[in-house]
């Protein structure tokens, strides 16, 4: 069983306290047109935010970074929404003051528990920075896998193609197989990549060893075309043409997977989302109900979760810290995802394949 425990206790903010029953209800601004917000308007975080309204603290919900704040009148709740989903008439929040002394409360120290050591605190490994020269507990990872598994978690697995060019499509279908994996979000690449593996034993052209294939340049463009043949990323599984990796794991097992496309896709594939507003609400849909974030490999499409992504979850009554991890062998891709917003995130820079080797290794030992 896992040695550590990962369920932080949140403490909400007490608002019997002078300064919030004395603060005003916090100041809306009726929308002129929709899609577009106040001047003033308020720029969301990630963290719990609670408005004020008619001497009644709320928890704003939908959390997100750079959305506005609505008052929706048909649930009598505060939400999070992107300006263009605001529709004229509707009541958003003001002002930049986020101390509660405005009727609005950014509580970013909820999951902080107040007189605990550094080697008491459940998680604080999640506080350091990223270092390839840094050792890394895996085992601890795996019991966080694990764990929130067991508690009938919803993880989110953000894949980039490296993942298959470096070897660990196999770890990844592992993990899938046996139930670590809520759903994938990656784009056309990872997908392609993984299926031309399937199909003609080469990624990118080079075979498993890293050499290049005669005729290999063009697999992932007859993968392309096979898969589309097939009429679907499913139909190429279910009848038999694609027989293993990460896609036919996904398929076989049920588990979702959003593919969104980019400017420089080939293809693409069937299923890939190429409008991007589709795509990001699609992704939201998702990780406003993630509990764990696993992200292997991919600059932009991390990033792009991340800025959807809320630092918890309303689950059981209660608040729950989101657990986000970030896996890239260049420490510069993890700040760069740290520095617009995701600052919650453990980084760790090491190899897409040493990192899911070693995780599938430990699980298994967790397994027992």
């Amino acid at each position: 069983m896992p040695k550590y425990d990962f369920d932080l206790q949140y403490t909400a903010p007490d608002f019997t306290r002078p300064m919030f029953v004395e603060a005003p209800d916090r100041e809306t601004e009726p929308a002129s047109a929709d899609g577009l917000a106040p001047t003033s308007f308020y720029s969301s975080t990630n963290f719990p935010t609670y408005v004020k309204r008619n001497g009644e603290w709320f928890l704003a919900k939908r959390q997100r970074m750079d959305a506005v704040i609505i008052w929706d009148e048909k649930t009598q709740e505060f939400g999070c929404v992107e300006i263009r989903k605001i529709r004229a008439g509707q009541d958003i929040v003001t002002g930049t003051a986020e101390d509660g002394s405005y009727g609005l409360l950014v509580h970013s120290t909820g999951f902080h528990q107040p007189g605990m050591t550094a080697e008491e605190e459940s998680f604080k490994f999640m506080s350091s920075g990223a270092s390839r020269e840094r050792p890394l507990n895996y085992r601890r990872i795996a019991e966080l896998i694990a764990w929130d598994k067991a508690r009938n978690g919803r993880s989110i697995w953000v894949l980039g193609p490296a993942v298959v060019h470096a070897g660990a499509r196999e770890s990844m279908a592992w993990l899938v197989a046996n139930g670590y994996v809520g759903a994938v979000f990656g784009g056309n690449a990872v997908a392609v990549h993984d299926m031309e593996q399937a199909l003609y034993g080469t990624a990118l052209g080079m075979d498993v060893e890293g050499h290049t294939v005669l005729g290999g340049h063009r697999h992932h463009m007859d993968a392309i075309n096979t898969v589309r043949r097939a009429g679907s990323i499913a139909g190429a599984v279910q009848s038999g043409l694609v027989r293993d990796g990460i896609m036919h794991a996904l398929v076989n097992y049920g588990v979702p997977f959003l593919l969104a496309g980019s400017i420089r896709d080939d293809g693409p594939l069937p299923g890939v989302i190429t409008d991007v507003i589709e795509a990001q609400d699609k992704m939201r849909f998702f990780t406003q109900g993630a509990t764990l974030i696993v992200m292997l490999a991919t600059m932009l499409h991390s990033i792009a979760t991340g800025n959807m992504l809320p630092t918890f979850i309303e689950r059981n009554d209660k608040l729950e810290p989101v657990y986000t991890i970030i896996v890239d062998q260049s420490e510069n891709v993890i700040q760069k995802l740290m520095d617009r917003g995701t600052h919650q995130a453990f980084g760790i820079v090491r190899n897409a394949d040493d990192f899911l080797d070693r995780v599938v290794s430990e699980l298994k030992k967790v397994q027992g």
